[in-house]
This record gives C-alpha cells, structure tokens and sequence, in this order.
C-alpha cells in the first residue's frame, strides 16, 4: 500500500496545501479573539478547499461563494452591530481570507491570498504585542514568504525547502533595514489598544459592585513589573494605590461627588518621612488614565508623552488612557501621613451612608459607641475593637461567596461571615460611616512575587486588593487592611493567591515543582526583557540613543538627520553592491561567455543562445574527434549538467572545478586539423 506524502502529490496540490496550512496558522492565532461562529466557518472552508484538492474536484461556483459571504457579513452584523470598526473589520478580513482560498485557480488569486494574509498578520497587534503573538507572526511570515517564492518558481519541481532558504534569506538580508528604521523612526502612539474587559476577573475598576459576583475568577495576567533600587520592602508593605472610592449608594461604590464648594475640598497634604524607596515600574496597558505607585510617592512619576497629577486622594493620573506599555520611575515612603488633622467639612462626604440599608450593621455601629464612648478620641479604639471582632469572630477569606442580597454588610457582619477583599473592606467602611467616623475605599494591588531570574517583582491582576482608609484626628487619614485580621497570609508572603493552572503546567509541577517554578520564572523574565528593550522603546530612548551618538541636545531635527544620512549611506552600499553584483553577474555564464570567446577567437561562431550542447558538437565537426576535441566536448557537456540536471545528482562537478579544468583544455589552433 502506497504512503500519501507531500512530496509524491503533483506540484499544484502540494503548494495549494502548504498556502492553505500557512492560511489556517494565520487564521487560527486568531481564534478567542473572533467570534465562534466566524473561527468554525473559516475552519469549514479551509477544510472543505483541502478536501477538494486532495481529490481533484472542481472549485465551488459564484453561487456557494456569494451565499457564504452573505451569511458571514449578516452574522457580522449580528454580533458586532456594524461592519464597520476594529473587531468587524478583523472578523470581515478572516472570513474573506478564507473565502478566498475557494476562488484560487491562478497565481493571480494565489498573490491576492498572500497579501490579503500579510494584512491580517497586522491586525493581531489589536489584541496583543506580547513575545509570543510575535513569534507566531514570524513563523506566519516565513510561511507566507515560502509560499510567495515559490510562486515565483514555476519551471520544474522546486521543493519547498529550497523556497524556505530563500524566504529565511530574504528575511535576514531585511533585517538590518527593520532594525535601523526601528531605531530611528519616529515613535508614535500605537493606533491599537488592549481590550477591556470588566467581568467576574480579578483586577481592578472605577466602581465596586458589592455582592454582585458569587465566585471570582483569579486573573493570571501580570499589571505591573517592579525594579527596586537597593533593599526591597517588606511584602506586607507593598500598596500600590489605585482608585478611591468614597461615594456609595447602597449597592455600589464610585469616586467622591462632593456637594461642597471646590474651596472647601479636602486636601493632600502629605508628609513624608524615612528613607526614600526608590524604584522603576513597567506597567502593562491597561486603558486607564492611571498610575500604580507605593504609597506614597513624593515625586512625579514621569511618563513619556502625557502629563501627570496627583489628587488629594493621593491617585495618580495622566491625560490619557494607557493603551500601551509604559515605564516610569517613582520615589515613595512607606512613612507617610496625608489629610487634614482637625474635622472639615468636607468630611461629611465620607460618612454619608443611603438611608434604609444594613439597619443591623447600624445597631452594631450604636453598641460600638456605647461601649467605647462618644467623640473623636474613642475612634482609635473602636477601629481597634472592630479588627478584634474580624480576627476571633469566626469570619473567613474565600472567593466562592455567592451573590449577597440588599444588605450586604448586615450579611457580612452576621450571616456569612466569609467574603474577599471587596465584601470585607466594604463591610468595614460602612460600619465606620454608621459610627460617624470618616472611612473610604482604596483600591489597587498588594504584594506581588519576586523574580530571582530578572530581580523584577510581578504583580498580577490577582494581586488586585481593596482596603480602607479612616480618619482619625491628629493622625489624618490612616491605612487599616480589614483583610489581614481575616486572613494575614492574604497580605503576607505566606498565601498568595494562584490562578488555575491549565492541564501541562499542573503536570510539570506534580512531576517536580522547582522546575515548575523555574521555567515560569525564565519565561517571565524573557517577555520582561522583550518588554523593557521593543515594546518600552519610547521617544525617550530613541533621544537617549542620539546621546550616545555624540548629540549633545538631541531633538526630533537631529533624528531626521541621522535616519536621512542612514538611508543615504545604505542606498549608496546598495548602489555598489548592483555594480559589483553586475560585474559578477551569473559565474556559470561568464564561464561560458569565456569558452564561446576562445572558440569564436579560434574562428568558431556562435550566438549568444547557443547552449553548451550544441557547441560541443560543433568542436566535433570543425576539428574531428581527437583526444584534446573530445576534452573540450566532454567539458562543455559537463556545463550544461552543472546548469540543468537535477540538484544532487551524481557525478555532476562544481561549477569552481569547471573552473579549473577550463584553464587546463588544450585547445587546437584556428585552422582545422
């Protein structure tokens, strides 16, 4: 019985099944970013044109192509709203390329294929510029490349191989133009972004909808990379401040919306004390107009292209969403103390609560007070009573809750008794209010695991944390993490969270956890690297790097001026090369223009389309068949062998030993013997 091999298929069925395998590696780095029903037509019609090929059948006619397309903007249409936009173009630009693979009878559809594929290697950059998405596009692009040579090689059965050495050649010699135009182009702001997503994941956003998730889902994902100068501190003290939430109305919490006059607002009024924390962040994009700095950073944050301020709340934030990786540097001191020290109005805006909730929480709030006394000097004590109660009341740290009902602190406090991070600080805070003492939500990351093959701390999105700020006069506002009387390993380095492990990494880690660790940890570090040196190479750098050049004061003029030069310099080079490369020329038809000049020289003419063959056979007839006739014979047929016979055949010689052996004919003399 016959095995089917790529190699034993005719020509046409052989390259038509390699562009149709490039065009599903294409088609599927996009699958989970394009809707199911888009991924299962494309795969149909990619497997529908492979089953036609491999048994000769006919192409389906415009009816089945029109139908198809029909169908898929209609769906289209259905999913997204529009045809027009980011993810219906995506989701368009797939399905036409697979469409167009049932059209394919000529190289002239096959060029359409190849650049209609080349297009949608772009557009997965919309959804992720990470290390891996790069190595998938540049397996695509040798792919397509390939597939693009050996188009351009119709004569014969050329195998693929030879076409991939090509392509990988045509890639390098590219290379050194990418490099340069990437260092020297001109930064600007990527016309993609990163997608949004605020369902039941870990992670952090502008509100906190109290009870709403019965079961959160640990996000994997990393938000930011820390580089510490000098000793890191302690886990525990690692808050990176987010969002402060202060308004809520009974299901949700939201920023402040002050009713008092932007005169009588509160006000930062931070001070700073102990050695400074000096440290590099690189955030991931996030599509926030926020910064993630330690508590409390004393210095501004600067971020390349967008200004930044702090609010009196202590956030940081800039004049953009952050679409895009960034990298700053802040100062910050875990001793720190912000807020005004004596009552202010405007503090009623952190006691206010919605009338008609958690009215067993407020008889809790009315006991609080009669043990512990009325005013401002018993606050200390009963924040103090109430971390009692949440370290020996029997309450737990889970993320299996379930959903809470109206009252989601009357609940908390006496009914479940378990909850995260949000049904905790929550709870807390809206007992605080109920005992007249000013509270608010912070939000943000807490901790993070260090990297022993990079050095960096990786906070992920499961890091994502919320805790609670109290006033407390002469002291201003003051951190209290409800969550660590809960559960300290939360907050410490004894109980982290982790995500789910998929099927091979739980297997790697039962066969040998260190190993587990190790290859997570190597792999990090090479997307920090791929982070930090392509996707942070900023306008910054870029000034940085004419510095290095010997520029004083770079500015955008100085880095036209050297891109132009580049440019020059590498046309001229090529410009030689062509002259050289023409002077040179093809080595097999020089050797031949040599022994048809010797011949013509000995009054034997020929024209310039003479093969070796036919020479040969005129030495013969001119100058008979003698031993030095028959050298000469024999070495032109040698040639052509060199230039026509199939590649590895035995006993074809070098075109270099050609070389050699021309310089040592005996040729005879002009008149025939």
């Amino acid at each position: 019985m016959n095995t089917l091999t790529l190699s034993s298929l005719p020509r046409e069925t052989r390259d038509t099944l390699f562009l149709l395998a490039v065009v599903a590696w294409v088609v599927g780095m996009q699958v989970g970013q394009i809707p199911a029903w888009c991924t299962a037509l494309a795969a149909g019609v990619l497997v529908w044109r492979t089953t036609l090929v491999l048994r000769g059948l006919p192409l389906p006619g415009w009816p089945w192509r029109l139908g198809l397309l029909t169908v898929a903007m209609a769906a289209t249409w259905a999913t997204h709203g529009t045809l027009l936009g980011q993810d219906a173009g995506v989701t368009l630009v797939v399905v036409l390329l697979a469409l167009k693979t049932l059209e394919m009878r000529a190289r002239r559809d096959a060029f359409v294929i190849f650049f209609l594929a080349f297009f949608t290697l772009l557009t997965h950059f919309f959804q992720s510029q990470s290390l891996l998405t790069a190595a998938g596009i540049l397996i695509a692009l040798l792919g397509l490349l390939t597939a693009l040579v050996n188009a351009h090689m119709p004569v014969g059965r050329p195998p693929l191989a030879q076409a991939a050495r090509i392509a990988c050649g045509m890639a390098l010699m590219g290379a050194p133009i990418m490099l340069v135009l990437f260092l020297l182009f001109p930064r600007m702001a990527p016309l993609w972004g990163v997608p949004s997503e605020d369902r039941g994941r870990s992670g952090l956003s502008s509100t906190m909808r109290v009870g709403q998730i019965a079961e959160l889902v640990l996000d994997d994902n990393i938000a930011l990379r820390v580089r510490f100068e000098g000793r890191p501190p302690p886990q525990g003290e690692l808050y990176f401040r987010g969002p402060v939430l202060s308004h809520f109305d009974g299901v949700e919490w939201r920023p402040t919306r002050s009713e008092f006059p932007a005169r009588m607002a509160l006000d930062s009024a931070l001070v700073v004390s102990g050695e400074p924390i000096r440290y590099e962040v690189t955030m991931e994009p996030h599509r926030r107009p926020w910064l993630f700095v330690l508590e409390a950073a004393s210095q501004t944050p600067e971020v390349p292209g967008a200004n930044v301020r702090m609010t009196s709340e202590l956030q940081w934030l800039t004049d953009r969403p952050m679409s895009s990786l960034v990298r700053y540097s802040a100062v910050s001191h875990t001793t720190f103390r912000h807020g005004p020290l004596t009552p202010a109005v405007a503090l009623q805006d952190h006691v206010s609560l919605p009338p008609g909730y958690n009215p067993r929480t407020m008889v809790l709030a009315q006991q609080l007070r009669r043990e512990h006394g009325p005013g401002p000097d018993a606050s200390p004590r009963i924040v103090s009573a109430v971390m009692d109660r949440l370290r020996t009341g029997g309450y737990t740290y889970t993320l299996e809750p379930g959903q809470f009902g109206q009252h989601t602190a009357d609940e908390f406090w006496f009914d479940r008794r378990q909850g995260f991070c949000e049904h905790i600080a929550s709870s807390f805070v809206i007992l605080m209010r109920a005992l007249d003492i000013p509270a608010r939500i912070v939000t943000g990351y807490q901790g993070g695991e260090l990297n022993g093959v990079d050095g960096y701390w990786t906070v992920r999105q499961r890091d994502a944390h919320a805790w609670a700020e109290v006033w407390l006069q002469g002291q201003g506002w003051v951190r209290v993490d409800p969550t660590s009387a809960v559960s300290p390993g939360r907050i410490g380095s004894l109980q982290r969270l982790n995500a789910p492990e998929g099927a091979l990494a739980g297997a790697i880690r039962n066969l040998n956890p260190t190993m587990a660790a190790q290859l997570r940890a190597a792999w990090e570090a090479v997307n920090n690297r791929w982070n930090q040196w392509v996707l942070n190479y900023t306008e910054g750098r870029q000034l940085d790097l004419l510095k290095n050049l010997g520029f004083p004061s770079p500015s955008w003029t100085d880095l036209a001026y050297v891109l132009i030069g580049v440019i020059v310099l590498v046309s001229l080079l090529g410009a030689a090369w062509t002259l050289w490369e023409r002077q040179q020329h093809d080595p097999w038809l020089r050797l031949l223009q040599r022994a048809r000049a010797r011949l013509q020289a000995l009054g034997l003419d020929s024209a310039d389309h003479t093969p070796p063959r036919e020479l040969a056979h005129r030495v013969q007839q001119r100058w008979g068949r003698s031993e030095a006739t028959q050298r000469i014979a024999q070495w032109l047929l040698q040639l052509e062998a060199q230039r026509y016979s199939r590649p590895g055949a035995p006993d074809t010689p070098t075109l270099a030993a050609l070389q050699r052996e021309f310089r040592q004919l005996a040729w005879p003399r002009k008149d025939p013997l």
